[in-house]
């Protein structure tokens, strides 16, 4: 039987594909913009025939229809590997909960039978003439989490684009249990946010004086990273290559001014390698059958040792707070969970081991609550339940609008003055004091 044969063989609706859920699975949803449509409409209905259905997910980037109903969560349970927006308001509805991890090791949850997939059912593009969907643009785990998983139902979407890649960024359709030809929705959109901000491109300019030309970029999510990738795409740097977690719009602007080649890339050379993307238009339409850009499963963006084989590797991420010692919480706000591990301490640590590598922690100096009041970001201790993401032994640069500084070599005491110096002045006295009372300040420290 050829694979047109199977297609149309395995070809059913979406209605007809979620009936193999039975109460009590583990169903999967994949990640970010590969989430299924059609298949959790359809599942959602089901909705008073099924309890305790638990659902994996991660980076969401809408709300899923499982979720929507006032008594969802008496039916579903919604599992996130990391939490976007939206995740959070799934976990605030009293139905969703965080699964802490480094991302790097999901792929391996699946492997070890420490994650359980009764039904996948994910998005992927059209089927290629030997068969194949591409699930490309978000590789993360998803090969891995399809091959162990009981049954397998693709959704297939016209719009969402292939992106070449290595092994476990497609899966053929002799591996498929069922085939769901879904809407066709555009593939979702990721905004680049609000404007940058004065704060944002002070961080950003000193930032960007670091980066040598044949730089490596990785770039996290948010404001300042963001600006930082719109002030290299309009500086002099050249010849930079791209290895990264989550591919986003600024590599396309970068790009397009002809600063990346990756001819100095020791790993996968003139490639941009990524784990998954989400972005606007322009990025899909950037990444389609582009052989510039390759996906790549997540414990190989992310591994630590390739990251380190990489020389002059830049990585750039944001932080919630961090304390006088060092610690960095890019995850939660005291109990209230924010987003997740993810790849930051990987990064943090391959950077450092690189070559030439350089990691940034970049955050404003301070914040506003809801209430109106402005608290510092760098703090005397780290607030009750915040997640410590980066030890205090990895952290390297350290960037608000007021300096950069780099902790590595430092002992308590010349790391709470070096913090101190980058905290807003409201806040130095403060510090200090707090400082003296946790012995990490010296009398000749200055004031």
């Amino acid at each position: 039987m050829n694979v047109q044969e199977l297609y149309q063989q395995k070809l059913t609706t979406a209605e007809e594909a979620v009936k193999i859920v039975k109460s009590g699975d583990w169903v999967d949803y994949g990640w970010c913009c590969n989430q299924p449509v059609a298949l959790d409409k359809a599942l959602a209905a089901r909705k008073d025939e099924l309890f305790d259905v638990k659902i994996h997910g991660g980076v969401t980037m809408w709300m899923p229809e499982v979720c929507k109903a006032d008594d969802a969560g008496d039916h579903f349970t919604w599992n996130s590997w990391h939490c976007s927006g939206m995740d959070r308001k799934i976990i605030g509805k009293g139905m969703g909960y965080f699964g802490p991890m480094r991302y790097s090791e999901l792929p391996r949850f699946y492997r070890d039978g420490n994650a359980t997939t009764d039904v996948a059912m994910i998005q992927v593009t059209p089927m290629d003439a030997h068969g194949n969907f591409s699930f490309a643009v978000s590789a993360s785990h998803i090969g891995d989490m399809l091959e162990h998983a009981k049954k397998i139902i693709v959704e297939v979407n016209q719009n969402m684009p292939w992106v070449y890649g290595l092994t476990g960024t497609e899966i053929n359709i002799r591996d498929v249990d069922m085939v769901v030809e879904g809407e066709n929705p555009a593939v979702a959109a990721m905004g680049a946010g609000a404007p940058p901000t004065d704060v944002d491109r002070k961080v950003a300019e000193m930032i960007v004086k670091e980066i040598p030309n044949g730089a490596c970029l990785q770039l996290g999510i948010g404001g300042m990273p963001n600006t930082v990738g719109s002030l290299i795409a309009e500086s002099d740097l050249k010849d930079l290559g791209v290895h990264t977690e989550m591919y986003v719009d600024a590599f396309v602007d970068i790009a397009k001014a002809g600063k990346i080649t990756g001819r100095n890339k020791n790993v996968d050379r003139g490639r941009q390698v990524y784990a998954f993307a989400a972005g606007t238009q322009k990025l899909y339409d950037y990444i389609k059958e582009n052989p510039d850009v390759m996906a790549a499963p997540v414990d190989y963006t992310n591994d630590v040792q390739v990251i380190a084989k990489l020389d002059n590797f830049i990585s750039i991420n944001n932080a919630v707070d961090m304390d006088l010692f060092g610690q960095v919480n890019a995850e939660s706000a005291g109990i209230k969970h924010i987003s997740g591990t993810g790849g930051q301490l990987d990064f943090v640590m391959g950077a450092y081991l690189s070559k030439g590598g350089k990691s940034f922690i970049c955050m404003s100096s301070t914040m506003t609550a809801k209430d109106g009041t402005v608290k510092s970001r760098i703090v005397p201790t780290l607030t009750n339940g915040s997640i410590v993401t980066d030890p205090r032994s990895c952290a390297h640069y350290i960037v608000t609008e007021y300096g950069m500084v780099n902790l590595k070599g430092m002992s308590t005491w010349e790391r709470s003055e070096a913090l101190i110096g980058i905290a807003h002045p409201d806040f130095r006295d403060e510090l200090i004091k707090s400082a003296e009372a946790m012995h990490i300040w010296r009398k000749s420290n200055k004031r």
